[in-house]
């Protein structure tokens, strides 16, 4: 069951208690180019990324920011490390929220001041803890990056926010090391009831940086820790969204489009599975339908073992088979095999 966490509005959607686990990404274009920067939240938006985060590396992108929000069909999130007038700037161009991290910004009274026009302009605010950046004042107190060390270093600013009655906080405790931030967040979630950003930070290139986010935020959400996600990925940040939404769908937490599923193929397999189960999520994968499709690699096993499957289709030497819940209902040659599941999906569409 997902603890239960206070409710924080983030432009026009909520985070936190009862709502869905928030997808989130970041921009890779340089925030200065509005045009290149808009192309890519539009993108990532249509992938059915909520929340969008943009790098702040100095006055020029920041000030770009009011342009950014106008033209962005989701909130946009400004990330600020050690300047605090870059985050006064980003709200005065109108963000949605904002992202400060306590190793790299450590100024009480800066922090304070950020803190005051957040409030007013009804902002919130994460403090995104980061094993790198982690003050010489508390890994001295720790003994190094610890689990305990990076939620000191984010309950740090918290304390400051909250003593200028600023309470609309998200938090984070990301690490690349998996059992280091699970175990960071597991602290954390016993401290405070704040909703809490999820991720594995700098967990790499596609496959492996999706495997370890998999673990990490996976091992979490199954706890009920974590109100909104970021897939932190060396590649494209659609694919930070793809992934996200695996997670989520593989937890039963978020139904985006249809799930498809495929056997891992034998000795029997004489049907290419994984390059028609890829064509399948291709051309049906954004479908907003509810149902699984399995792909199975022969028609012996294939109906029984994905009898649960809304629908599904097994292939062999020279046919396909298509069948619902393990019922067989039709068989056809693999070149028709793509327009008999449209026929399907269309069928599916009109009766539910």
């Amino acid at each position: 069951m997902k603890r239960n966490t206070k409710v924080v509005k983030v432009g026009n959607l909520y985070l936190g208690g009862d709502y869905p686990i928030r997808v989130q990404s970041m921009t890779k274009t340089p925030t200065v180019d509005v045009k290149a920067t808009l192309r890519q939240i539009k993108g990532l938006a249509k992938k059915g990324c909520e929340i969008v985060r943009l790098g702040i590396p100095d006055e020029d992108s920041a000030l770009a920011l009011g342009k950014i929000k106008k033209g962005s069909p989701i909130p946009i999130v400004a990330d600020i490390h050690f300047d605090y007038r870059l985050a006064l700037i980003a709200l005065e161009q109108g963000i949605d929220k904002l992202r400060l991290n306590p190793g790299n910004l450590r100024n009480r009274k800066y922090i304070s001041l950020i803190a005051r026009e957040a409030k007013a302009r009804g902002v919130p605010i994460r403090v995104g803890s980061n094993a790198g950046s982690i003050s010489k004042e508390i890994l001295e107190k720790f003994g190094g990056v610890t689990s305990e060390a990076l939620v000191e270093s984010a309950l740090q600013e918290v304390k400051i926010l909250e003593g200028e009655d600023f309470t609309d906080i998200i938090i984070s405790v990301k690490a690349s090391s998996v059992p280091l931030t699970v175990e960071a967040y597991r602290i954390l979630s016993q401290k405070v009831d704040y909703p809490l950003h999820v991720g594995i930070t700098e967990s790499g290139t596609l496959l492996p940086g999706s495997v370890r986010s998999a673990v990490g935020i996976g091992i979490l959400l199954y706890e009920g820790i974590g109100d909104t996600i970021r897939v932190s990925l060396s590649s494209s940040p659609e694919k930070e969204v793809e992934v996200a939404y695996e997670i989520l769908k593989s937890l039963g937490l978020r139904e985006k489009g249809i799930r498809v599923i495929a056997c891992p193929m034998c000795a029997r397999s004489h049907f290419p599975v994984e390059k028609v189960a890829r064509i399948i999520e291709r051309k049906f994968g954004n479908i907003p339908l509810n149902l699984t499709i399995a792909v199975m690699g022969c028609e012996v096993n294939g109906p029984g073992e994905a009898r649960e499957a809304d629908i599904g289709i097994a292939g062999t030497k020279d046919k396909v088979i298509v069948f619902k819940y393990g019922k067989i209902i039709k068989e056809t040659g693999w070149e028709y095999v793509l327009s008999e599941l449209e026929e399907e999906l269309k069928h599916w569409k009109e009766v539910n």
